[in-house]
């Protein structure tokens, strides 16, 4: 070979080796980049992952926070009910203790004439146990008057004291006592059938009396009535069986 045609070999070749060097080294730069470039885009993948968790669980945070806050509203609702019904029985309250006072000043009135009215009645009615009812109705009186008894408990006592006057009209009953007869005290066994009637039986059970309610006397009674009159007595003291007897009863007119 020529000289001129070994340069040009040689030429050639030393190109030859360049190029290859440099497509080695951009190929390893390509590389490189694309490894980074995978890099970057798994970060960025694993941010959207993050991302997305964070925001699935402010998604469930906010429904969950929407459902008790319908619940608290239904709640506070219900509450509200509640507490104006209170309201309502604190006005029915505070309205009725706003009224005591005229309650007070239409009630004591009215005691002081159910306590005249019972005396009267006492004193037109027989007299069964005529001074322990006329006591109590000057227990009544004492008790009206008594600034430590409470309008409430005064009112009971005067029912009450109603109340005892009814049963004296349901009952049979004996006791001793006194009448006047002709001018004579005489120790007597009373006994009362209800209000029908009212005898009296001397203690040797020789004599008897009946209540006369118009006269407002005692007047004897006939021989016919004492046998009934002993058993009337000895019957409501439990002595002898209750079986029928004979009394003097007024007729209703």
């Amino acid at each position: 070979m020529s000289k001129r045609t070994l340069i040009a070999s040689t030429v050639i070749g030393a190109f030859a080796l360049t190029g290859s060097a440099v497509s080695a080294d951009t190929l390893e730069d390509l590389h490189k980049e694309e490894a980074k470039i995978h890099a970057a885009a798994a970060k960025s993948q694993e941010k959207i992952n993050t991302l997305f968790e964070q925001s699935q669980e402010l998604l469930v945070e906010y429904r969950q926070t929407v459902d008790e806050t319908e619940n608290l509203k239904i709640y506070n609702d219900y509450i509200a009910s509640l507490v104006a019904d209170q309201q309502r029985g604190i006005d029915s309250l505070q309205r009725q203790i706003d009224s005591i006072e005229q309650t007070k000043q239409g009630i004591v009135p009215l005691m002081f004439r159910m306590i005249d009215s019972l005396e009267k009645f006492i004193k037109l009615d027989r007299p069964i146990h005529l001074d322990e009812r006329l006591e109590r109705v000057q227990r009544l009186r004492d008790v009206m008057s008594n600034s430590n008894v409470t309008v409430s408990e005064q009112f009971r006592q005067v029912i009450e004291a109603y109340l005892v006057e009814v049963e004296y009209g349901t009952k049979i009953n004996s006791y001793q006592g006194t009448i006047d007869s002709n001018g004579t005290e005489v120790t007597v066994d009373f006994f009362n059938l209800g209000r029908t009637a009212l005898v009296a039986l001397s203690l040797d059970q020789e004599n008897a009396w009946a209540w006369n309610n118009e006269s407002r006397a005692w007047e004897q009674l006939g021989d016919e009535y004492l046998s009934s009159v002993v058993d009337a007595v000895k019957m409501a003291n439990n002595v002898i069986p209750a079986d029928l007897i004979k009394l003097p009863i007024s007729a209703a007119e």
